[in-house]
């Protein structure tokens, strides 16, 4: 295949990617009805306990969280999911058989990823700033700042959902995304600061992905935050061996 006619392949997939990403309801609704709803929920409900220091309002320290959690539910569960019943229904195989490049599709994957966070952080921004998110600098400055660990989150938790969806079957894949979903909102340090969780809990979480880049957009986004550059280096090893392994162990359809 010529790079012209490789090149058509891949805008077709990708446009054919994104199609399907528009029809999947329950995937909509975790990665961009989910978060923004949990955001407003959280800033006018005092569910949580109040940031420690005055100069940190609520709304300070929930976006970046919330925003962790997006990235989450693209790579892990929307992608992961999806990924998993195309290959157990026989799609990948097929599309693996046909003369679509394995770069074409992959990248038409990731197109739609970045597209589905890109999204995301739209609607989470808009909500932040109709809440009082005014970060300094303004809202497109903090973004920026934070692309990188955006980055490197979106390549974390695609590369985990594609290992999930590349070793183990559709049913199995749906129960652990959305349950491992459940465990970062809850005690992975993404909505809740690991200060505020028991040590039981905060100390092995603080090590995971999830917590890593709740960190550093806190770090990056928060009044007076600080990014440790431990943390910086501990995300970008988990992203590229996550992305490593999922390149190495994904198999088209379950004979392999």
């Amino acid at each position: 295949m010529t790079p012209r006619l490789a090149w058509n392949a891949y805008l077709a997939q990708a446009r054919m990617e994104l199609l399907l990403t528009t029809r999947r309801g329950e995937n909509l609704l975790v990665t961009l009805i989910v978060p923004v709803a949990l955001l407003v929920f959280l800033a006018q409900v005092p569910l949580l306990p109040a940031p420690a220091g005055e100069s940190i309002r609520r709304i300070d320290e929930l976006v970046p969280g919330i925003l962790a959690l997006a990235v989450i539910s693209t790579g892990l569960v929307s992608l992961g999911i999806a990924t998993a019943f195309e290959r157990s229904s026989g799609v990948l195989k097929r599309l693996a058989g046909s003369p679509l490049p394995l770069w074409a599709l992959v990248a038409a994957k990731a197109t739609s990823v970045l597209a589905t966070v890109a999204l995301q952080l739209l609607l989470v921004t808009i909500a932040g700033w109709f809440l009082g998110w005014d970060p300094q600098g303004g809202v497109p400055a903090a973004l920026l700042a934070a692309a990188p660990w955006l980055i490197l989150g979106t390549l974390a938790f695609a590369g985990l959902g594609l290992l999930l969806a590349g070793s183990l079957r559709a049913e199995t894949v749906l129960a652990l995304a959305n349950g491992l979903y459940l465990a970062c909102l809850l005690v992975g340090g993404v909505v809740v600061p690991l200060e505020r969780l028991p040590a039981l809990v905060a100390v092995p979480a603080s090590i995971l992905p999830p917590a890593l880049l709740a960190d550093l957009l806190r770090g990056t986004l928060v009044p007076g935050g600080e990014v440790v550059p431990l943390e910086a280096m501990a995300l970008a090893v988990w992203a590229l061996a996550l992305a490593a392994l999922a390149a190495r162990s994904f198999r088209v359809s379950d004979e392999g």
